[in-house]
């Protein structure tokens, strides 16, 4: 029997618009942060203050339920927390190398990758939409990540290989947006197993913590700075944590309990597209003709691939 919800004084759908603009800052907040601080950095820095920002609360009012947590489900979550760090290390990389377009629409193939993932590990079959949707957005990813070598020229797709098919700062950059949405299915999955168990603002709490252990133990490996940055630096990384940290995820969570899942995965196909309006504003990047032919098959394979359920 599912739990009976008290009607909501604020728009589900609203609060999830909000949610949806939200995280499409987060690309532009980091390109901003990039001129001063390693990737590394960044991405510790916004798991470290998204942890101390929901401290307060956890303590005040979940404070029984973190420290009643199972053994079993508390090491599953650091498991979790690391594929987190991996995922945020690798993915705010790529936007080092490639177009904020290329790299968002790249990092959202997660569902994809669940779903692949999902059958190999929990045995789950895919019928064929599931499969048709994979297709078709595995076919756009491949296009968007031919945008450095070729062009589309009055109607005639031209290309040029002088330096390799997979060489290229864009080429690195789409592979680390793949590699992070890789990261991030795993994350997802293993989040599946155990959120059925625990609070969901505890699991965030501690997935996010040990996500930001793991990020400052690999900053310091890498012996990079992790003071010393200016004013202008820390505010961004503020905000970061904050607006699609914090405020953003944190809406996706609250509209799931007054909105159906299926709708609001769809919604969330919103994202790239507000990511990349905002990149062509702040960041005077637009899309490339292969950006957008590649980002629409992609969006448009993720959106029927979530359509229909995989058959245990």
């Amino acid at each position: 029997m599912t739990e009976q919800k008290q009607p909501s004084k604020l728009p589900p759908r609203l609060v999830l618009l909000i949610g949806i603009l939200a995280v499409s800052t987060a690309s532009i907040l980091i390109r901003f942060s990039q001129a001063e601080a390693p990737s590394l950095v960044i991405a510790a820095y916004r798991l470290v203050i998204a942890s101390l920002i929901l401290t307060p609360y956890i303590f005040l009012n979940q404070r029984k339920a973190l420290f009643a947590l199972p053994r079993k489900s508390f090491l599953l979550l650091i498991l979790s927390g690391f594929f987190l760090a991996l995922h945020f290390a690798v993915w705010i990389s790529s936007l080092e190398f490639t177009t904020v377009a290329s790299s968002v629409v790249l990092v959202t193939t997660t569902p994809i990758w669940v779903a692949l993932i999902s059958q190999l590990i929990l045995k789950e079959k895919l019928n064929k939409t599931i499969l048709f949707g994979l297709g078709l957005a595995m076919l756009g990813s491949v296009i968007a990540g031919l945008a450095e070598n070729c062009d589309v020229v009055d109607f005639q797709l031209m290309c040029s290989f002088k330096n390799g098919l997979f060489r290229g700062d864009r080429m690195l950059g789409n592979l680390l947006a793949l590699a992070g949405a890789n990261f991030a299915a795993a994350y997802l999955i293993i989040g599946k197993k155990v959120r059925a168990r625990i609070n969901t603002i505890v699991y965030i709490y501690v997935v996010y913590s040990f996500a930001a252990v793991f990020l400052l133990i690999a900053v310091l490996l890498r012996n990079q700075p992790i003071f010393g940055y200016s004013t202008n630096f820390y505010g961004i990384v503020f905000l970061l944590a904050l607006i699609p940290q914090t405020i953003g995820h944190s809406a996706y969570n609250w509209a799931l309990g007054y909105l159906p899942a299926t709708f609001v995965s769809i919604a969330l196909l919103g994202e790239p597209i507000g990511t990349i309006l905002l990149s062509t504003l702040f960041l005077n990047e637009t899309p490339a003709a292969l950006e957008w032919i590649g980002g629409i098959l992609l969006l448009s394979g993720i959106f029927i691939a979530s359509q229909t359920k995989s058959t245990g």
